[in-house]
């Protein structure tokens, strides 16, 4: 007891001067208090200075908005991936339903065919076709005639004076082709070089795989002319081929070659070259053209 009483014992007079100093203290805190608290000072919000300040930090906001949403730059909608179709707005089927197409070796040569493939809505298409980006023997096609009426009557004469050298299309020339409406210096060169590299047609069909010939124009050709006779096609032995020269096939891509080549490690030959149906994922639809190039002995 004395031990506290020592310490917190004290005298009237220090008592009093305890005291007193604790009244200044708190005097002291509440003038503190009541001066920062109690501004009736009004900040006018409204000042023109005020207001061009926050349309400064409103324009900057928009900005960095803009740069951090992604750019779409030009491209070509027949390479469209599924990850570049996501970031178009597309949706899985419709991606799906290009990719399909693409499968088929066609291509889409206007924002209205591309759309009757992907069956893409009208709002997504107007928003995402400014930036299709075609060649340009595309965009030249798509353009309207725009020639002077002689050089019209000039062509149609062409057409007409032009003498057919032959029905069949295997040996047409381009001058030939040219009499069809719809096919020109382009397209007429075109199906010829086609030819040359299938070593000539052996089914009419193949001639819808000529890049950008339209159905329509393809069907005007076969109707004036047809396979007379028949390409004598030089055929390579699927057991010797070397990858290199496989790959020539038109109908073969990288990835059957190499299909290919396992399946004839495993089983050392080929016996028939109808065995090629038993390699997994072969393209069965393709089998009587890719056979047009091979034998097994």
């Amino acid at each position: 007891m004395k031990i506290f009483k020592s310490h917190f014992w004290y005298n009237k007079s220090q008592r009093n001067g305890i005291f007193l100093l604790v009244t200044l203290i708190l005097i002291l805190q509440v003038f503190i208090f009541s001066d920062v608290f109690s501004s009736d000072e009004i900040i006018d919000t409204n000042t023109s200075e005020i207001i061009a300040f926050q349309n400064q930090i409103d324009s900057l906001k928009a900005i960095e908005i803009e740069n951090r949403k992604p750019k779409i730059y030009p491209f070509n909608p027949n390479y469209i991936t599924d990850y570049k179709g996501e970031q178009l707005g597309m949706s899985l089927a419709e991606i799906d339903r290009l990719l399909a197409f693409r499968k088929t070796n066609k291509f889409v040569n206007s924002k209205k065919e591309f759309q009757q493939v992907t069956k893409v809505s009208d709002s997504l298409l107007i928003k995402i076709s400014p930036y299709f980006k075609f060649p340009d023997w595309v965009v030249k096609q798509n353009q309207p005639y725009k020639s002077s009426l002689r050089e019209t009557k000039q062509s149609f004469n062409e057409k007409v004076k032009h003498k057919l050298s032959t029905t069949d299309i295997n040996k047409a020339t381009a001058a030939d082709f040219k009499t069809i409406n719809g096919i020109g210096v382009a397209f007429s060169e075109r199906i010829i070089q086609y030819r040359l590299k299938l070593q000539g047609f052996s089914f009419d069909n193949q001639l819808y795989d000529v890049w950008g010939l339209e159905k329509g124009v393809a069907d005007k050709v076969l109707t004036t002319f047809k396979i007379v006779e028949k390409p004598i096609i030089k055929k390579q032995n699927v057991n010797t081929v070397t990858f290199k020269e496989l790959l020539k096939n038109p109908y073969i891509d990288y990835d059957l070659c190499k299909k290919i080549f396992n399946y004839r490690d495993e089983v050392a030959e080929l016996q028939d070259i109808s065995e090629l149906k038993n390699i997994k994922d072969f393209p069965l639809e393709k089998y009587d053209r890719i056979v047009l190039y091979l034998l097994a002995k």
